[in-house]
């Protein structure tokens, strides 16, 4: 059996995650690569409606543009993993849980998730230590 989602073998999320995210929006980059800014273009394995803006949350895989960090990073586009969003998801074990930003990190390929950084600033949450074992790698504190 699958896990019923596309884009591999991705294990499945243990919480209901919200997705609050819109294509479009801007999110602050979480690793050391040089990227501080970037806007959200695409949603990896996004099905929906037709009309309907892409939105993603914490676990999913986008796509971005640097809009602000340096000058070998900037107008670039790279693939990245959401691990922190402000909007309030639920753990099944009853815990909420929620950050004070938008935030992800940069990822060199978009099958194996290995950090374009080597350091991440700030919390993660256990989903993404699950999910991403090299994000979580280079991750200073899983909540």
């Amino acid at each position: 059996m699958g896990t019923g989602r596309k884009g591999g073998g991705l294990k499945p999320m243990k919480a209901a995650i919200s997705k609050p995210i819109n294509v479009g929006s801007y999110i602050s980059v979480a690793d050391n690569s040089g990227a501080k800014i970037a806007k959200v273009i695409n949603v990896r394995g996004y099905h929906g409606v037709k009309g309907r803006q892409p939105r993603c949350g914490v676990g999913d895989t986008i796509f971005i543009v640097v809009k602000k960090g340096n000058q070998d990073v900037i107008h670039k586009t790279f693939p990245a993993v959401v691990i922190r969003q402000k909007k309030v998801f639920r753990r099944l074990n009853g815990l909420r849980l929620s950050f004070e930003d938008n935030a992800c990190v940069l990822v060199k390929e978009i099958d194996k998730y290995e950090p374009l950084g080597t350091a991440i600033k700030g919390p993660i949450p256990r989903e993404i230590s699950i999910r991403f074992p090299n994000v979580s790698k280079v991750a200073f504190k899983v909540v």
